[in-house]
């Protein structure tokens, strides 16, 4: 593919400060809108940008003439005036009866290798998108794999997923997912150890995942996450419950993240992930954005417009059904 200019930010862990956060939504969270369509209804709502999930639907990875449709995408987002960060994530690109697989961990290493070839493609995309940043996670540990083996297969299978987006020019960020091998930021510093700390291996941090899972606030984890942060995903979620909920529905403190994110001067997207409410994804898209920018307003004491709707939870539709150990 040949690249377009890049928009992305450079790698290196930026200077603290107080940085305006800019706001997008997952497409597999509007899963039933054709591509166009879902790019059209987040730049008429105000979104910056787009978590672009690459799937049957949405820019098929797999699908003849990647380039041209790549680049037709390119500029419609240019257009439309937002930014993309390219996730990974869709449920069954690869195989239609195992979600998510396979996976970086399989025991088959044909089966690996077909993971890694959708992972150094997304990196090529994303490069002629001009992304952010390239999403991904580790899998599941399949059954009957010791824990060492799944770190090694983990290491040697981004391995060279990692040279493409080095030369790419383009930051890999590896999501800690629920369930997953790699599930915790003490997990992902595991996999940093034992490649080397390379430059392009950053992290998607999930919030509503910190709230889930990990010992420190989401807020903290912002902060001790903040030198290799590349991605974030936001949405309401239980403590120490795997389910992706709309915004007023569970335990984060919307304020005290978006807070931590602005002060640390991240500047990639904050992407919504709603991926199982995608039934009524442009309602939750425009119920969504003003939430945020009224809490991202209030964490930092800015002035609203006179216009602007409070920081109170959005009525929404109610939530989909529970999403399990994997979204």
């Amino acid at each position: 593919m040949s690249a377009l200019p890049s928009k992305s930010t450079p790698a290196s862990a930026p200077a603290p400060g107080n940085t305006p956060l800019r706001f997008g939504y997952g497409t597999n969270g509007l899963a039933d809108l054709r591509l166009d369509d879902a790019l059209a209804l987040l730049a008429d709502l105000g979104y910056d940008g787009v978590g672009l999930t690459l799937d049957h639907m949405h820019l098929d990875p797999l699908a003849p003439d990647l380039a041209a449709r790549t680049r037709r995408v390119a500029h419609r987002l240019d257009a439309l005036g937002l930014e993309v960060t390219v996730e990974t994530g869709a449920r069954y690109v690869l195989d239609p009866r195992r979600k998510h697989g396979p996976s970086l961990l399989d025991p088959d290493p044909e089966d690996r290798a077909r993971r890694i070839d959708l992972l150094t493609r997304a990196v090529a995309v994303a490069a002629d998108l001009g992304a952010h940043a390239v999403h991904c996670f580790s899998g599941v540990t399949p059954a009957g794999t010791d824990a060492d083996t799944a770190w090694t297969r983990l290491a040697t299978a981004l391995t060279p997923v990692l040279e493409a987006a080095t030369a790419a020019g383009v930051p890999l960020a590896v999501e800690p997912e629920p369930g997953h091998l790699l599930a915790t930021l003490a997990d992902f510093h595991r996999l940093r150890r034992a490649l080397g700390d390379p430059e392009h291996l950053g992290l998607t941090l999930d919030l509503g995942h910190c709230l889930c899972l990990e010992p420190l606030s989401p807020a903290d984890c912002v902060r001790a996450a903040a030198p290799w942060l590349r991605h974030v995903q936001i949405e309401d979620m239980r403590r120490g419950v795997h389910e992706h909920l709309p915004f007023g529905e569970g335990d984060l403190d919307v304020p005290a993240v978006l807070g931590a994110l602005s002060a640390t001067a991240y500047r990639g997207l904050t992407v919504v992930e709603l991926p199982r409410h995608s039934h009524a994804g442009p309602h939750f898209a425009a119920l969504s954005l003003p939430f945020l920018r009224a809490a991202a307003a209030s964490s930092t004491g800015r002035r609203l417009p006179p216009d602007a709707p409070p920081p109170a939870p959005p009525a929404g539709e109610p939530s989909a059904i529970p999403e399990g150990s994997t979204a």
